[in-house]
């Protein structure tokens, strides 16, 4: 896979449509926009509805991740992230 990288939401939302990724890591703490309206945003998108989105936070209350999937995210991981569960979720989501 390759990776692109952005560096603040509204960048995302742009490059996810321009690249449209097999999977999007989404930080929920972007700035210019933030991880929840970026991905309400990709999810309007018909090629991208049904990309998978994992959102990533520090913040580790349910509230968030509940947040995070009313925003679209598919999946939801605390940071600081471990990489065997991030790696777990890459096989889930990209076989």
């Amino acid at each position: 896979y390759n990776l692109v990288v952005a560096r603040d939401g509204e960048e995302g939302v742009a490059m996810a449509i321009r690249h449209v990724p097999d999977l999007i890591l989404m930080d929920i703490n972007l700035p210019v926009m933030d991880g929840y309206e970026a991905t309400r945003r990709i999810r309007t998108n018909d090629v991208l509805r049904s990309t998978p989105i994992i959102g990533l936070s520090a913040h580790a209350m349910s509230t968030h991740e509940q947040m995070a999937k009313d925003s679209g995210c598919n999946d939801y991981l605390t940071k600081p992230i471990n990489d065997d569960i991030l790696f777990a979720k890459l096989k889930e989501y990209l076989g």
